[in-house]
Order: C-alpha cells, then structure tokens, then sequence
C-alpha cells in the first residue's frame, strides 16, 4: 500500500475540477490515497465555501470518491471538520461536560441564606447532582433531597461544623477547533451515549443512512480539554466501582495530593472515565461505520482512559509523531529552532501498533511528520528515519501531515495549513516526491503482508499510571509520556529488551482476559499471531481478577514471567476483601530456587518464573533474541507461510559490514526498498553477509524455496576513485520568483553564492549536466556518490535514468549505465522553499491570510520568515564514482 496524506479542504472551497486536477497530480506521485479534514478556509474565497454535509458538499464527496477510485486512490474522511468532534447538533445538553463543585459551610443551628445555584459564568445548562455534607466528626450526608425547587436548601446541623459540597454537571463551553463551514459548535460529551448518538445522526442523515464509499472514518487524538465528568457518572460509577461517588467529593476534588485513598479514589474515577470513552464514545462510533460498510481509524492517545482498549476498539489504530527525533546520521540536518519539547517516542508508537498486532488488524497507521521542522525546511531526508523508527514500532500505514487542497488560480505557494510539512505540487521538492513516495510503498507492501512476529507480551501496568492523587482526569498525551509513560519500570524493561533484540507488543488487562492458550502458546485473537512468553514488569497494582487469569493461562501451558510480585490491589471498594483474594492468589505461587537467582513455579501445563532480570529468565526458557542489534542495527519482523522478513535499519553514525546471526535459518534474500535491487546474501557458518551505510534500510527475506538465484553484488574491494570534476552546466527549469539564466561552474558550489541575485530567492529545479572519461568497464560495480545534495537528485547516465537520490546517503548503482571511453551525466536537483518564501516576507509580499489561526511557526507565533539566513541549494558534491572489483 502506498502512503496517503491528511487532505484539508480549506473553508470546503472545492469544485470538481481543481479536485480532478490535483487528484491526478497525488495519484502520478505515488499516493495511495486522501483523507478529507475540512478545516477553516482563505479569507476573500468566502463565496467558493460550501457547508459542511450539505447537499452541495455530498455531492462533491461523491465526486471526489468516484474521481479518486478511477485514480486507484481511496478515501478516508474525517467525521466532522477540524477537531475534536462536535458542531452545530451538539446543543449544549449534549456537549463536553465538566465537575463543578461550590462549597459552603455551616453550624449548628445555622441555614444557607443563598440559593444553591452555579456561579461560574455562562454555566445555564449546569445541574445540580449531589449535595454531600461533612461533619467534623467523620458524618457523611446526602442533602440532595432537602434542595427546595427554589434552589434553597431546607436543613439546618444540629451540631457541629459542616463543610458542604454541591456537585454540577457543567460544561466546559469548548468548541471545535479549526473548524469548517458548516462544522463550528460545541465539542461534543464523548463520554455520553445518548450524545455520541445524536452527533452521528447528522451523518446518517446526510448520508441517507446508505454507504458513501468512504473506506475508514478517522478521529484525531482525543483534545477534549477540561472534560472531567458526564451527566450520568454517578450511576455508571456506583455501578461499576460499586461505591457512592458521592459520598466522595471532598477527596475527589481536595488539594491533598500525598493520601493513599485519594489516589485510589481517582484510580477508580479513571477506570469509570475510561470504561464511558471505550463504551460509549469509540465502540458506539465502530459499530456506526461498520453499519456503513466503513472501517475507523482512531487516535486514541491524549484520551483519559487506557490507551491499549481504546486503541484496540477501532480496525485502524492511529498513532502520531510530533517534533523530530535525533539521529546521528553524518549530514543529517536538525536545526535547534525545530526541537519540540519531547521527541516522538517509538515506544509510544508501539501502543498504537500492539493493539493492532495483538487484534489480529493488518493495519496501524500514523499521522506522520506533524511539526517536523519549521515550516518549508523539510527535506525528504529529513522524513526518510522518522518514517522508519515508525516501521520498526510496527507502524504500516503511513499518512503525511499533510496535503491542503489548493485550486489552481491561488498564487504560490498557493493555500496552506499550517503543518509543517507540505506534501502538495506547490511544494518545490514536489517533482522528487515519487522517491519518497516509492520507498515508503515497497516498505509498507512488505510490512503488510504475512503477520506480526514479536515473541514477547508485555503487560501494561495501567493502575499504576492511574493510581496518583494529583488532579482529577488523566489524559494519557503524546507530550506527556516523560510525566506517565518514562519514568515507569513498564518503560524502562521495554526499552532494555527493545535494545538487546527482542520483539514484543504490549498487554492490557481487558486483552489477558480474553486471551487462551494454544499448547504453549498466548493467543489474543484468533487472527493475530501467537505470543511465546508473557511478562509482568515490575508494577505495585494490579487487580486480583488479571493475576489469576495470568496464573491460568500459565496453567494451560503459557509461559510466564515476573519481574517482581504486585503489591497491593487497585480501587477502594471492597479493598480488603480484595485484598484477602490478591493475597490468597499470590500465596499460591510457590517458587523453587533456580540458576541466576531465578525462581520457578510449575503450574499445570506451564511455568511461572519470578526474576529481577528478564534477560537471563528468557534464556533459561530458551527465547532467544536477536544479536544482530548488538551491531547497533534495529529490526523488526514479519512472518510469512514461506517464511521471514527481516527489516534491518540503520540510524548509527557508521557504516556497518558484517555478518549476522539471525534467529530463523534458510536461504536469505536481499531486498533494497530503496532501489529496488534484489540479491541472494552470502552466508558463512550461518551467517548472513549485510552491508549497511549510514541512513539506509534492507529487508532480508528467510525462505525455503527461494526462485531466485542472482546472488546479491557485494561492495567488497574499492579501487581508485574516479572524480568527476569537469565543468558543469547549470540550467534552471521550473520554479520562482523567477528563473534564473544559465550558470557554467567550475566547481559545484550551493547555487545561492553565485553572482545572479535571483539564486537567493529561486525555489524550484536546477539541471546539471556534465561529462566523464571510463578508460576501461572491468570493475564488478560502480557506485555513483553525489555527497551533498540540498536537497534532492535525479540521475540520468547515457540518457539511461538511474533514478531518484533524495536521501542520505544520495548514492547509487551505476554500472549497468556506464561504458567505456567518454560518459554523460545529468544530474536534476530540487532545492526546499524556503528561499522563496524568505524573500516574500522580506519584500512583505502578502500569501497568507487565512480564517482563525491563520498561518504560524512552529512554537505557534506569527510566521515571518524575512530574518532566516538563505539556505543551501543545489548540487554541492563532490561528485564521484568508486569501482568496486
């Protein structure tokens, strides 16, 4: 599958043929399809712009859907416009609610001189729900019957002191952000049925209850801020959690951050919360696009309930990355000014893939490059190892953020997002965009294919993220992980065993109970693939119900490992009967001394093993890792009936020859996704010959009965260099402000230091063109190294295209195009934009002027790019060629 793109149809000003026009243009780049976000539109187009789900904009949808599957590209459309969901249907009844609670105080013999109303402004719809009374001598009551109609509360204490709280269900007054014509109102109450229900009902009836063609329905990450409660929470709690909230208000809403109970309380009030988003909110949603004939495609991070279920409710989990990532990759530019404050975190990203995996989904997807750099700065090699530490967190389904749909009459750089990177033909680099565009497919075609093959699950400690006093909801969010997700033993075994070459994906506790056992083996799904060992990391919580079912499967036969008993027991209800239940099971497990200070306990048809050191407990039971990544190579794998891929990648800073040991045996194949090359490796004592610069990928295909025979061309032996160092020609043809004239150079130097003032400012396509002398072809390979590229090449030897150099380390096989005595070379280089946007805002050229946010940087100020220095442009070099004998 090729990778698709985030499409913002800004103020819905579409027609049916500047989107005929640009769909051609996606499809001709190698996208495999759209995803529909309208958002806020260009100011001065406000007569182009249709409302969101009305006739008109349906029939441009069913356009669209016809247009782009006569394109081989699909559609994904987002259930509402900009984010998160709500809109005009969501009056306030139905919209995201909030706690509110006003206190007050009496004595005995006293009355409440005021009405028990909402003081919080704007709060009309707020109702009252609770109205609990605390004595100082530990009394609890429940008042919510002595509020008169007036508001005014008929009791009086006869003794005592009395601190009284009154419990509203307010609302938190957020609207859509970013929202499309047609699509502005209230964010909607998630946690609701009744409400989710009636937001949907808009669509049906848009939709005429029928299938639109649409292939997944997407949501973006949970940003309902401020959501704390719903109107029904008490009873859902009181029956889930089987204790009076109530009753609890104090310590629910209190500044005592270091009390046991309190934690334990918003333990509870989180498992509550999150039962409603799963329930209410994410299947209720499934079920709907299911009915369509559609799938769902959810982010679920930044939402207040366990990101595994969330994740796993819907058929396409989707995770994100924001910011960019460090990688020690010699050339690799990352300019201090595009550092987000938390790096996109791969074991974040395995969430999203484990509730795939572990469900049996051949799909899980990423909104990919948010924020990248700063806006117009991203180059392709930039892209190229965030893209691949997704795949390697077991991501497959790529979606650029993102493409904004443009007509064809907007001036350059014609209508845009304020994303930072611009996957759209204005973009300069947009003529290259098939090399990225094809590296990603021949990824995804094999990481696709077959099933998942991580021998490891992890269980998720989830009470123990959920178990702290401070605050109230507990939004599990992307640029929060160094707060829930770093600092926990979960992460830090991850991590560990991540490094040393072991594959796994990640459990919760509603995943173990469904799982069985097959033989030996975990099954979480009937169409996922199997787990060989589970592993409980260090935790302090879990629930008496999760241990025994780990006990069980261990029983049937699994495999199962501890890295140190639970503690204690979640929750407050019922806590020391649970207690007595965790204590008893935990009692069972009777462990014998073994080797390595690991301890055993058979049970049934399997084992129990108890050890610090997961590492040496896995040994023991003979699951092996993988030591290729003791070379600094990172893998992961897929699992065919014929046999094994091996995505191998390589983000150190050197480049690595050597021979690996892999785990599974057979006949290897080496498969380049970058060129396209295909070999049989060399194997010595086992071992598998891998030659992997700085900044490339390789997959390695394990199979029985391979059919192809070719063996792979080593780069063993290089001879002299060859310097291509001739003059060359310098031609621009396609770009602006203008195109500059025709340049001979000497030298190859960034085009932006020559005497022409228009180079400054040019963004676009420049030509090289040269020539060399081969006295002889006898070398077994050539390779043609251009070195410094800013910031993207295609080659063409002999009139022959060898293809696209648009990453590092812009090198390619050129033997087959080579001949003896006098050679051509052309060289086409795209540089970024850049440049020409720096000289509009120098020459206070006006090109955004947008609704609503209108256009900022990347820390979310005002965008002006007249102070950046000029950035490097062209073929910089130099240029050569090494044979290889």
């Amino acid at each position: 599958m090729k990778p698709w793109t985030r499409w913002w149809w800004m103020g819905n000003a579409v027609d049916e043929q500047n989107l005929d026009l640009v769909l051609k243009k996606y499809a001709d780049a190698g996208l495999g399809g759209v995803e529909i976000t309208p958002i806020y539109g260009a100011k001065g187009f406000e007569k182009q712009y249709l409302q969101f789900l009305s006739p008109e904009w349906m029939n441009i949808l069913h356009h669209t859907v016809n247009k782009a599957n006569t394109l081989g590209l699909g559609v994904d459309m987002n259930t509402g416009t900009g984010w998160p969901f709500g809109g005009p249907q969501i009056k306030p009844e139905n919209a995201a609610t909030k706690l509110i609670t006003q206190q007050y105080t009496l004595k005995a013999g006293e009355k409440l001189t005021e009405a028990i109303k909402v003081k919080e402004a704007k709060q009309d719809f707020a109702q009252l729900q609770a109205l609990t009374a605390y004595g100082n001598n530990g009394e609890v009551l429940n008042l919510l019957s002595k509020v008169q109609a007036d508001g005014f509360l008929n009791w009086s204490p006869s003794s005592g002191d009395w601190d009284i709280y009154a419990t509203f269900s307010g609302k938190t007054r957020q609207m859509v952000k970013r929202a499309a014509p047609g699509g502005e109102g209230f964010t909607l109450d998630h946690l609701d049925k009744n409400a989710v229900d009636v937001y949907l009902k808009r669509f049906s009836d848009a939709f005429g209850g029928k299938p639109q063609g649409i292939r997944s329905f997407f949501n973006d990450s949970y940003e309902v801020y401020g959501a704390t409660w719903t109107p029904t929470f008490f009873q859902e709690f009181k029956k889930n959690r089987g204790y009076d909230l109530a009753s609890h208000i104090k310590e629910l809403t209190g500044k005592d951050s270091t009390n046991a109970n309190i934690a334990r309380l918003k333990s509870d009030y989180r498992e509550t919360m999150d039962e409603l988003l799963l329930h209410n909110f994410t299947q209720n949603w499934t079920g709907w696009a299911h009915r369509l004939k559609s799938a769902t495609k959810n982010q679920s991070h930044g939402s207040p309930g366990n990101l595994l279920d969330l994740y796993g409710a819907v058929d396409i989990p989707e995770t994100e990355t924001f910011g960019s990532s460090y990688f020690p990759i010699p050339g690799l530019r990352r300019d201090a000014a595009d550092i987000r404050n938390v790096d996109p975190d791969p074991m974040m990203c395995k969430f999203a893939s484990s509730a795939a995996h572990t469900g049996g989904k051949k799909l899980a997807s990423s909104e990919t490059f948010t924020w990248l750099t700063e806006h117009f700065k991203t180059s392709f090699s930039q892209c190229k190892p965030e893209a691949e530490q997704l795949f390697l967190a077991g991501i497959n389904h790529i979606f650029y953020h993102g493409t904004t749909n443009s007509p064809t009459n907007a001036p350059w750089p014609g209508w845009l997002f304020y994303a930072s990177v611009e996957m759209n033909p204005n973009n300069s680099l947009w003529p290259h965009a098939q090399g990225l565009n094809n590296y990603i497919t021949r990824c995804q075609s094999i990481l696709q294919s077959g099933k998942p093959d991580n021998e490891l699950l992890i269980y998720w400690p989830i009470y123990d993220v959920w178990n702290k006093a401070k605050g109230l909801d507990m939004a599990l969010k992307v640029h929060d992980v160094d707060e829930w997700l770093h600092p926990t033993a979960f992460y830090k075994l991850s991590k560990e065993l991540s490094k040393s070459g072991y594959s796994f994906d990640f459990a919760s506790d509603r995943l173990l109970k469904q799982s069985t056992v097959n033989k030996t083996l975990i099954s979480t799904n009937a169409a996922a693939a199997p787990y060989q060992v589970l592993i409980v990391p260090q935790c302090e919580m879990i629930s008496p119900e999760t241990l025994d079912q780990m006990i069980k499967l261990a029983s049937n036969g699994a495999k199962v490992i501890f890295q140190a008993l639970p503690k204690d027991v979640p929750g407050l209800n019922n806590l020391e009967a649970r207690r007595t239940q965790l204590k008893a099971s935990l009692a069972k497990l009777i462990f014998t001394d073994g080797a390595d200070g690991i301890k055993q306990f058979k049970v049934g048809a399997g084992v129990i093993l108890l050890a610090s050191d997961i590492q040496k407990a896995l040994s023991s039971i003979a699951i092996n890792r993988e030591t290729l990544t003791d070379t600094g190579l990172q893998f992961i794998r897929r699992k065919t009936t014929t046999g094994k891929y091996y995505y191998l990648v390589n983000h150190t800073a050197k480049d690595i020859d050597t021979e690996l040991s892999l785990n599974e045996e057979g006949k290897v194949l080496i498969m380049d996704p970058q060129s396209s090359n295909v070999g049989v490796a060399a194997i010595r004592d086992k071992k598998v010959h891998v030659q992997l610069k700085s900044g490339e990928s390789l997959f390695l295909k394990v199979e029985h009965n391979g059919t192809i025979n070719t063996p792979w061309v080593y780069l063993n032996k290089a001879a002299g260099v060859i310097n291509l160092n001739q003059a060359w020609n310098l031609h621009f043809t396609e770009g602006g402000p203008e195109l500059p004239a025709d340049q001979q150079l000497a030298k190859l130097v960034s085009w932006t230091t020559l005497s022409d003032p228009k180079l400054q400012a040019f963004s676009g396509t420049g030509v090289y063109t040269s020539g060399f002398n081969l006295s002889s072809k006898t070398a077994k390979e050539y390779v043609l190294n251009l070195n410094q590229v800013d910031e993207s090449a295609r080659v063409w030897i002999n009139g022959q295209e060898v293809g696209i150099l648009w990453s590092i380390p812009f090198q390619a096989r050129v033997g087959k195009y080579l001949k003896a005595g006098h050679n051509t070379i052309k060289i086409e280089v795209v540089n970024l934009m850049a440049n020409r946007i720096r000289d509009m805002d120098i020459k206070k050229i006006q090109w955004r002027n947008y609704h609503e946010i209108n256009f900022v940087n990347i820390n979310y100020k005002d965008f002006d790019a007249s102070s950046w220095n000029v950035m490097s442009s062209g073929l910089i070099g130099p240029v050569t060629i090494m044979p290889y004998q």
